[in-house]
């Protein structure tokens, strides 16, 4: 089933939302299940593996989401992102540091001229708990303090009640607010990434639901976790949500990103979703514009083995600054 063509010029009702996202095909659970294993046990040649672990280098949103964060510890994150490896100066930066909106200013100024860019999350991340002004005004925060790329989380009490509408709404004039509160930096405003919260959205028809509404709505990208709740990314989930992006582009000819967030860790799990990135999307995915991994320990390791693959040996995991 398409959506109508110029999405965003469409007056949904709940009953058109409703009929469009359930008349999308079912997922086959054991087949994602199946198809996800078979791609993760795949192999990469000796070759291929100094570009892909420079790849996920490069597209690593380098991460602290603490009760406990501080100025000094997002500018030490801010530090290791423009030189993960300082003895290497041909190792990647990263393609982001996200933090909380009180802290987006510290990272700005740190990043400022690097072209990393400044990621915040918003809309009361991370149970989306509030009212939707509060939420707004917690995005205008975050973008006049330097973030250009916003992470919000939807309301899945809402989805998973059936009140589509509300949360299509929700991100409509949360993508609005990104525009009006960006800085005369940032003409097009900051990129909306859609958090979708998919360990609590049950099961991988609901993970495609809500992938549809959210790029529907006009999400930049979508991204599966917030790392607060398990399971967070999983490759079957983000095939899925990699095939919801390829069907959409068909569909729509815009090109929407996806990032897993949560629970991974090492490189050889980074190496899996770039595979399932390729088989699934195709290679136009990737690239940072269009894929992202949500990630605090796994540069480490990503490190590890690029230091192994070019010298030989691997440096302890205290080599590398801890995050």
């Amino acid at each position: 089933m398409s959506a109508p063509a110029h999405t965003q010029s469409v007056t949904w009702s709940q009953a058109s939302l409703r009929g469009f996202l359930h008349g999308l095909p079912g997922v086959d659970r054991v087949g994602a299940e199946a198809r996800a294993a078979m791609l993760a046990s795949r192999s990469i040649k000796t070759t291929a593996k100094q570009w892909a672990l420079d790849a996920a280098i490069s597209m690593i949103d380098l991460t602290t989401l603490e009760g406990q964060d501080t100025p000094g510890k997002v500018r030490a994150l801010c530090a290791k992102a423009r030189r993960p490896d300082p003895a290497d100066p041909a190792t990647p930066a990263v393609a982001a540091v996200c933090v909380y909106p009180d802290l987006a200013h510290v990272a700005a100024t740190e990043l400022k001229g690097t072209g990393i860019h400044v990621a915040s999350v918003a809309t009361a991340f991370p149970s989306g708990r509030t009212s939707l002004d509060v939420k707004l005004a917690d995005v205008k925060y975050a973008v006049a303090a330097g973030a250009d790329e916003v992470d919000m989380v939807i309301d899945r009490g809402a989805f998973l009640a059936g009140d589509y509408l509300r949360v299509f709404d929700e991100i409509t004039a949360v993508k609005q607010a990104c525009g009006s509160a960006a800085s005369s930096g940032s003409a097009g405003g900051a990129h909306l990434k859609v958090i979708l919260e998919t360990g609590e959205l049950v099961t991988l028809d609901n993970v495609r639901r809500a992938s549809w509404l959210a790029m529907l709505a006009g999400a930049d990208f979508i991204k599966t976790s917030t790392g607060k709740v398990s399971p967070a990314a999983t490759l079957p989930v983000t095939l899925v949500m990699l095939e919801a992006v390829r069907d959409f582009r068909t569909e729509h000819g815009r090109q929407i990103g996806v990032k897993p967030a949560g629970g991974i860790r090492t490189a050889k799990d980074a190496l899996r979703y770039l595979v399932l990135v390729n088989e699934t999307a195709g290679e136009d995915w990737l690239d940072p514009d269009w894929f992202r991994f949500g990630a605090s320990s796994l540069l480490n390791d990503l490190l590890m083995q690029r230091t192994k693959l070019t010298t030989g040996r691997y440096e302890g995991p205290d080599y590398f600054t801890l995050d």
